[in-house]
């Protein structure tokens, strides 16, 4: 046997979860060997220049904003337009999809054949029920021919994450910076009280009490841990994994977080600090986040956990500042395992995946669209904007400058408009941090700090997973059922009455293994020896 944290590569790729999985998978399909079709010749009037203009389409994260820009027309659409669409003879229309629901509304738009051409989601799941289905498009001849630029941007690795069975079939951005969620404490509280940074989850706990009791911010329904329902930004960072025991590598990839030695006691831990009002009251109910938002933002949290960069997003920060100028959040590290680790889970290269549906006639021209995307100049403005305008530039890294109206980004680092990318890309890890820190502090120091201490902080003792580099048939057929009974696990032993927690763990678990679980584990577990077998 070995402790959790040995046997794992840190920056191994990664598919620890069984309900991600099929992020680095898609099924089939063609691009001049689609069952005999050929690819559609949509495109052909931008290689003439000839004819009315092609409409190329494109999904687009609506995120609810406040002020944000129309999405389709904003000084990036017109970039866009005017860079590509013009020598191209094509407009570009972004077609928004909320945020929230996207999974959803890319199941209704597939379903009536009305995607967009180049169509995206972070669910790797759902791009494979796509793919098996025969609703997508392969891509290797199209990157082959108007791609070059886009496949050497990308590389092998991050591009292996979009194949199925040898075929292309969706194009992963590059993840950038790999840190996944983080922890964040009032430090200003923890001054008022004499109290220090919390290292571990007793000195959390007693911080988190002494938020209750004593409310050092003076504020009016004092919540000492924030967050939301299951499945949204807000996260319980890396408590579980600090509850993990010892298991050997093979138990420690296959098998499924409910099984894992530490996490019955991890739950257990939660539910009653929630029994002790230390957490949300009503968090199970806030599926939009909205509220835990506006506890943060009103300044009444002391501490959460979210995506690492969550604090500086716009609607987090300037609300802050604005409710509570005094409020000081930094970084923290409190969930140590007995080993004396802090273990995270950390992304893989690869970050979305966009497609192209085989309802489009426009494939062609969606490649060309991507691999324009790859050059660094094209890159670089649809990231940063202009300087003097959208940033300015302090020792080479350009900074921030907030924004209103057109020029508004709705997204870190305009991540919805640059579907190959995720993060800032300056070529150099140390860079892109501290550019992708100041790009989201808009030129505030304390908020760049607190971004590069928190990508240290989550990036230490960090774990990737295991890639098997085939599907699990199992996930697909039951990823959906299966995610949405992680969040619905989640959120009932949180809140249960603590005399019914064991047995309520039972029952849900046992419930989740019969739907699928046990059937997704066993297979992980055959991938897994058979890797391990060809490795040998």
């Amino acid at each position: 046997m070995v402790k959790v944290y040995k046997g794992i590569k840190k920056k191994a790729a990664i598919l620890i979860s069984t309900m991600l999985l099929a992020v680095g998978v898609a099924g089939c399909g063609g691009a001049g060997n689609n069952n005999g079709e050929t690819v559609s010749k949509g495109s052909n009037a931008s290689e003439t220049g000839s004819g009315s203009p092609v409409t190329l389409t494109v999904e687009v994260f609506d995120r609810g904003i406040q002020g944000q820009p129309d999405l389709n027309n904003n000084a990036w659409t017109k970039y866009v337009n005017e860079k590509f669409g013009k020598p191209n003879n094509a407009i570009v229309k972004f077609v928004p999809v909320p945020r929230s629901q996207e999974v959803d509304k890319l199941n209704v738009l597939m379903a009536a054949n009305e995607a967009p051409d180049i169509s995206f989601t972070y669910d790797g799941n759902t791009v494979t029920r796509f793919a098996k289905s025969g609703g997508l498009y392969t891509l290797d001849e199209l990157l082959e021919k108007h791609g070059q630029q886009l496949k050497s941007y990308l590389g092998e690795k991050v591009l292996s994450y979009g194949k199925y069975e040898g075929k292309q079939i969706s194009i992963p951005g590059k993840r950038t910076l790999i840190a996944w969620n983080g922890m964040f404490i009032r430090k200003d509280w923890l001054d008022k009280l004499g109290m220090p940074v919390p290292t571990n989850r007793d000195e959390l706990y007693n911080t988190l009490v002494a938020f209750r009791d004593k409310n050092p911010g003076n504020v009016d329904g004092v919540i000492p841990w924030a967050t939301a329902a299951s499945g949204m930004n807000y996260t319980f960072g890396n408590l579980i994994p600090s509850f993990w025991g010892p298991m050997s590598e093979e138990e420690f990839v296959t098998t499924t977080n409910w099984l894992k030695p530490g996490t019955k006691d991890a739950y257990k831990w939660l539910n009653k600090l929630y029994n002790e009002k230390l957490i949300s009251p009503d968090f199970a109910l806030d599926k939009t986040t909205k509220q835990a938002d506006a506890d943060v933002t009103n300044g009444k949290v002391g501490f959460y956990a979210a995506n690492w960069d969550y604090p500086l997003s716009q609607k987090i920060r300037e609300p802050l500042k604005q409710n509570a100028p005094d409020a000081n959040y930094v970084a923290v590290d409190t969930f140590k395992n007995d080993e004396g680790k802090y273990l995270k889970e950390m992304y893989n290269e690869n970050g979305i995946f966009s497609f192209i549906p085989k309802s489009s006639k426009n494939a062609e021209l969606a490649i060309k669209y991507l691999n324009w995307m790859a050059d660094p100049e094209v890159m670089f403005f649809l990231q940063f904007g202009e300087e003097g305008v959208n940033h300015k530039l302090v020792n080479g890294i350009p900074q921030g400058i907030a924004q209103t109206g057109e020029n508004m980004q709705t997204s870190n680092l305009n991540m919805d408009y640059t579907l190959i990318v995720n993060g800032a890309e300056l070529g150099d890890t140390e860079k892109n941090v501290r550019t992708y820190a100041a790009a989201l502090a808009a030129g505030d120091q304390n908020y760049e700090k607190l971004a590069v201490d928190s990508y240290k902080i989550n990036t230490t003792d960090g774990y990737t997973g295991f890639y098997y580099g085939v599907s699990n048939e199992a996930s697909i057929k039951y990823g959906k059922t299966l995610g949405d009974m992680n969040k619905q696990m989640s959120d009932r032993l949180v809140v249960a009455k603590p005399a019914e927690f064991d047995a309520l763990y039972d029952k849900l678990v046992k419930e989740y293994m019969d739907a699928g679980g046990q059937a997704v584990q066993d297979e992980n577990i055959k991938n897994y020896r058979d890797v391990k077998a060809q490795s040998k």
